[in-house]
């Protein structure tokens, strides 16, 4: 579907921007999944600066949702109406080390981050080499993996309000949970500093390519996924009360629960965003009928369905 031309509009109003503003575009190979609808109005803004300009003279009315490399992402077959916000390594990828801390842009890598300390020797900060995302999704899911969490290594973080304003957030004022954070969702992350401590070389790298060795050998890294899909109830294993329903390898159209790792679903090729989250809802609906739990969906769905 197309949606009406926002973007001519928010240019003429906005004559100092800096960023890219495009209508009407395909968000499908921004994803992971390679599925979804377009985007009404796609913003690459050039730096912080471009994005509180942009985002302080936007209409309040118009719906905001910011995306990284679409690793944990469903887009839906309708698209998305209103504006979608993509940070890009160009105006926020950079990644510094310094003494026993590391600043990183929003855009920037998990895996780059966790490369940056321990090219520094800074332990710590290993869990990120495992994680298929950018920084800003890390802070806003409170990303983790093999034993640690962002909230276990960050200092600060800094935002920008809906409303265009630069705010720095201390660990404490993200209020971090599992797998979220308390900040209002309106707030698109910039960048973060993290503290580590010093440690072997060696030692973070042997603990690096553990980490990389349990996602080659445990999950369906070379398939079009998006991560864990299902957050896990608290003493329980996603993946196991999925398998124990009898779902590891069922299928919804092009989409099919994985037969390596039953907490990811994947795009065997074929899929639309209807079928994946379809299939991800037949899922939760079969764990409830059989054991009684109810699986909270961690992927982040976005748009409308056609």
């Amino acid at each position: 579907m197309a949606f009406p031309d926002l973007a001519v509009e928010l240019k003429s109003a906005m004559p100092e921007l800096r960023g890219r503003l495009l209508g009407n575009e395909l968000l499908a190979p921004l994803t992971w999944f390679r599925v979804g609808g377009p985007a009404q109005v796609l913003f690459t803004p050039a730096d912080e600066a471009d994005l509180g300009y942009f985002l302080a003279r936007l209409p309040d009315d118009v719906p905001v949702y910011p995306i990284g490399v679409g690793s944990n992402l469903i887009v839906r077959d309708g698209g998305v109406p209103g504006v979608v916000i993509r940070l890009t390594a160009r105006g926020f990828g950079e990644v510094t080390a310094d003494g026993d801390t590391v600043r990183a842009g929003a855009a920037a890598l998990d895996k780059r981050v966790a490369e940056a300390a321990a090219a520094a020797s800074i332990g710590g900060l290993e869990f990120y080499f495992g994680i298929p995302g950018s920084i800003g999704g890390a802070l806003r899911m409170n990303a983790g993996a093999n034993g640690g969490e962002t909230r276990d290594v960050l200092v600060e973080a800094t935002g920008i309000s809906r409303s265009g304003e630069r705010r720095v957030y201390a660990n404490a004022d993200m209020r971090f949970t599992y797998r979220g954070c308390g900040v209002d969702s309106g707030v698109i992350f910039t960048s973060a500093l993290y503290r580590g401590t010093p440690a072997d070389p060696a030692a973070i790298r042997a603990r690096m390519t553990e980490v990389q060795t349990h996602r080659e050998t445990a999950q369906p890294i070379r398939e079009k996924t998006g991560g864990s899909t299902f957050k896990n109830p608290p003493g329980q294993s996603a993946w196991k009360l999925v398998d124990a329903a009898g779902m590891r390898g069922h299928r919804v159209g092009g989409a099919q629960v994985s037969e390596m790792h039953c907490n990811f679903l994947i795009n065997t090729g074929t899929a639309t965003g209807h079928d994946i989250e379809a299939l991800g809802e037949a899922v939760r609906e079969r764990v409830k009928a059989n054991c009684g739990i109810e699986l909270q969906w961690e992927i982040k769905r976005i748009g409308v369905e056609t």
